[in-house]
């Protein structure tokens, strides 16, 4: 018995020596930020180790901001308002054309919901691996948590792929129900997709299968819930973005018409009708003639 104890001694003093020379090795634990000082925070790494900045300057858009896409931005808003009521909500995926409203919904979302405890955490893309330690640090606070991924595609094999898939739907253990994933992408499945990849597809009856690459692909945009597509602005959208940008800046009605003719050809010389070429153009148009700045910046 007692040569039992004195090799249980001893292995208890060779772990705690093993454990002293590890533990400088490992990343410290991720620390909590000040709850109450920011509505919005962005997932910083510094080395091996992970944690939440504030951001002391947050977007100011809302929803009045964003024209001529009221049918997602109805869908969205109702998705979250039942987030933040604690109802069931989805996971919301926001694919289409560039700078046609994506991610500014998100932004106008959180300036629509922040008094009612709505939250925005932005993870860049290559982050993605973090999610785990993000989730766990946001795990029971009393905020509902919309996890934001912008411009989020992958390639085959990317690591962070699999991390996302895990957090969504794929763990044995469940999401916390305070937080939700919304990711914009110009991917509507989030990855590239080959024309050999349709020659995988086989027949079984009537029926046609898709082939493993193209189900492996489907597979992580199906954990999202709600869709929404986004696609290029007619030729009135535009001129109705912009002029909502202008009236902004102070400009009268007389001005806007007179503005429009340069308003195409900017759109013309761009290749593209969209919210922030519209934006951009009234941002132009208004530091020419000395206009007002206006409060608000349009994204994605």
């Amino acid at each position: 018995m007692n040569e039992a104890n004195q090799q249980l001694a001893s292995f208890l003093a060779r772990a705690e020596s093993l454990l002293a020379r590890i533990e400088p090795l490992l990343p410290p634990a991720c620390a909590a930020p000040d709850w109450n000082c920011a509505i919005a925070f962005r997932w910083r790494k510094r080395g091996n180790s992970g944690y939440l900045q504030p951001i002391t300057r947050p977007s100011t858009m809302r929803l009045a901001d964003l024209q001529d896409i009221d049918e997602q931005k109805m869908r969205i808003d109702i998705n979250t308002r039942q987030f933040v009521a604690a109802q069931p909500a989805n996971n919301v995926l926001l694919t289409g054309t560039r700078g046609s409203g994506k991610s500014s919904l998100i932004k106008a979302l959180l300036n629509e919901y922040a008094a009612q405890g709505l939250r925005v955490i932005e993870v860049e893309k290559g982050d993605l691996i973090d999610l785990p330690d993000i989730v766990e640090l946001i795990d029971g606070r009393p905020e509902r948590f919309i996890i934001f991924c912008d411009d989020l595609s992958f390639d085959a094999g990317d690591a962070t792929f699999k991390a996302l898939k895990v957090v969504l739907d794929g763990s044995i253990a469940s999401a916390p129900d305070n937080v939700l994933i919304y990711a914009t992408s110009n991917r509507r499945h989030l990855m590239p997709e080959y024309f050999e990849e349709n020659l995988e597809s086989h027949r079984v009856g009537e029926e046609i299968h898709p082939g493993e690459a193209v189900e492996e692909k489907i597979s992580l945009s199906e954990r999202f819930g709600l869709w929404l597509s986004f696609y290029p602005f007619d030729q009135d959208a535009y001129l109705n973005i912009v002029a909502h940008w202008l009236k902004s800046f102070g400009c009268g009605p007389a001005e806007i018409v007179r503005a429009q003719r340069d308003a195409l050809n900017w759109a013309l010389m761009r290749g593209s009708r969209s919210g922030r070429v519209a934006w951009q153009f009234a941002k132009d148009w208004a530091g020419t003639h000395q206009r007002k700045p206006a409060r608000a910046k349009p994204g994605k």
